[in-house]
């Protein structure tokens, strides 16, 4: 059987189905009910007498055999003879007759409109079954008809009419007058579709993109329909508008970066940045789907027919008047609208926003997230200190509503004044401090201990110990506060060098002897001397020929306040000593020896 209809034509099947009939016939007016090609003459003529009516047998046989039968797998037509069972019975000639069920002489959710003497075409799958009646199908002669149809409109791209009438794995079926094709979800709408049954049923045109008629595939697309008519529209609209119009337009969808607006045919995007000056999160804030909105035309692009709108355009800028409102120094109170990891954004006004930076949020809290500071929608005074009209941003400052807290500390605590606090951090080179005002203050090393080493004193010390000490300096400018532990009980270092000046002669205790000097104290204060200042001769650079406890007189060569240090030399003192004999007893071009000039110098002394 082929799968493309032809009309009537010759064929073997019609005359042997018609000599079943006709002997059937035969049985009727009496004669034998064998088929013609089993008599046999011999009973042939022994019959003559009894079986008159195999005359009229033979002329119909032969009628039959030169009768113009249609081949099976043909399209013929057909009269309705009657309707009974939900099936119309159907004469399609040639002594033929087949049933058609009459779900098939309709459209799919259609009711079928058939009646008793109508001609329709049926396509004959065969022409006998088991019952002697010929197996005939409506849908599949529509099916012929409409391969051809379809196949001529998709060779001149032409539309075609048909009919959703199902679902089915990636789209649904479309009844295309007697052919059923594909339509992919994506081909339905120009947008993602998520409820197609308001689509089902309805007559609508489709546009072919592919058939195969030997396979039986079509693949049919609604959305090519949609986005040639679109395209028309469009350009139609776009026609009527230029830039700068103001227009009345319905909302149709709503996305996170703005909303499409229907302008009647097409569609324009109004951005989120571009319907309020005031910063909007979230396009739902303003509009909704479905309402009617007055916008401004920005931009028209005329080749891709994309049109870009505003409604912020129609209100009064209010940066107009920024720089007016809000002098540099001026204090303003505000709402936070926005925080992330460079600062937060504070609201002055509707449309006016300005960016309090991390670096200008707290005088105290450095490296910190903004989000600890402050909060969403916290209302917060902050000072302008930077307004740029051209690129539409005010720089604002949190810490500056407050004081300086250290200007407030060295207000209240100048130079000497005994503070207490905790100690927040120990590091390799002093002490962190809590200070009053949430600031910290350090204690160097140096200014841990008059008798011990820095970094042994440290060893002392715990984080979270309450201490007490001295303020020494305060640096507003580089924020940064001094403090010494080992002042509480006074300076001793400045009471015992109380007349002691760079170049007196000094009387020291040694108190321990080591390869490379000795160390001596004075008046409490220890230091040391080392071997190259123990004598001007070198071979009296011995640290061994002197003993703790002996007492040496030196020279202060150098008196360090902050170290809290003396720089003594007993060579420094010697060299002094033969300087000064040399001034007052003679000179060393007198031709006298140092030795002379030093008995002189001590014979002098004794008188």
């Amino acid at each position: 059987m082929t799968t493309q209809g032809k009309r009537a034509g010759s064929g073997p099947s019609g005359p042997i189905s018609f000599l079943a009939r006709a002997a059937r016939a035969n049985v009727k007016t009496g004669g034998d009910n064998r088929a013609a090609s089993q008599i046999k003459p011999k009973e042939t003529k022994s019959h003559m007498a009894q079986n008159a009516s195999m005359e009229e047998f033979e002329a119909l046989l032969n009628e039959s055999l030169e009768m113009d039968t249609p081949d099976e797998g043909t399209v013929v037509k057909g009269r309705v003879l009657a309707i009974e069972a939900g099936q119309a019975i159907i004469d399609v000639g040639y002594k033929m007759e087949g049933r058609v069920d009459l779900k098939e002489f309709a459209m799919p959710g259609e009711t079928p409109e058939i009646s008793v003497g109508d001609e329709v075409e049926v396509y004959l799958r065969a022409a006998e079954n088991a019952r002697g009646e010929a197996v005939i199908s409506r849908e599949m002669a529509r099916r012929e008809a409409a391969w051809d149809r379809l196949e001529k409109a998709y060779a001149d791209d032409q539309r075609v009419e048909g009919a959703i009438f199902g679902r089915v794995k990636g789209g649904f079926t479309v009844d295309l007058g007697g052919a059923v094709a594909f339509l992919p979800g994506s081909q339905v709408d120009v947008r993602p579709v998520r409820d197609a049954g308001p689509l089902m049923g309805l007559k609508q045109p489709f546009q072919i993109l592919k058939m195969d008629r030997r396979r039986g595939n079509i693949v049919v697309s609604r959305r090519a329909i949609l986005e040639e008519s679109r395209a028309e529209q469009r350009a139609e609209v776009i026609a009527k508008l230029k830039e700068g119009d103001v227009v009345d337009g319905v909302v149709k969808n709503i996305t996170e970066y703005g909303a499409f607006v229907d302008l009647g045919g097409v569609d324009g995007l109004l951005h989120v940045t571009d319907m309020a000056w005031r910063r909007v999160n979230h396009p739902s804030e303003i509009l909704s789907i479905g309402e009617t909105v007055k916008v401004q035309v920005i931009k028209i692009n005329k080749e891709t027919h994309r049109i870009s709108l505003g409604m912020k355009q129609l209100q009064e800028d209010p940066w107009d008047l920024v720089a007016a409102k809000y002098p540099l120094g001026s204090v303003h109170a505000g709402r936070v609208t926005n925080i992330t990891d460079y600062g937060a954004f504070v609201e002055l006004e509707p449309g006016v926003e300005g960016l309090v930076h991390v670096s200008e949020m707290s005088w105290t809290k450095k490296n910190i997230h903004p989000g600890k500071i402050v909060s969403t929608s916290q209302e917060v005074e902050v000072m302008v200190l930077e307004i740029d009209q051209a690129k539409r941003r005010v720089s604002l400052g949190l810490k500056q509503t407050q004081r300086n807290p250290w200007e407030v500390f060295a207000e209240t605590h100048p130079p000497g004044t005994e503070v207490e606090g905790e100690v927040k951090n120990i590091t390799e080179f002093g002490l962190f401090v809590g200070l009053p005002g949430d600031i910290d203050g350090m204690v160097h090393l140096s200014d841990l201990s008059w008798d011990q080493r820095g970094e042994e004193a440290i060893q002392e010390y715990r984080k979270g110990d309450v201490v007490q000490a001295v303020v020494q300096e305060v640096d507003t400018d580089k924020e940064r506060i001094s403090l010494s532990i080992k002042a509480l009980g006074g300076d001793k270092f400045a009471e015992a060098m109380g007349g002691v000046k760079r170049g007196s002669i000094i009387t020291v205790t040694v108190s321990a002897i080591e390869d490379g000097g000795i160390e001596v104290e004075y008046d409490g204060l220890k230091s040391f001397i080392r071997r190259s200042d123990l004598s001007r001769e070198r071979s009296e650079q011995r640290p061994e020929r002197f003993s703790v406890g002996d007492k040496v007189d030196v020279r202060v060569t150098n008196v360090d306040p902050k170290t809290r240090r003396l720089g003594l030399s007993i060579k420094a003192r010697e060299s002094a000593e033969e300087k000064e004999a040399v001034q007052q007893y003679g000179s060393s071009a007198s031709g006298a020896s140092l030795g002379d000039i030093l008995g002189a110098a001590l014979k002098g002394d004794e008188k």
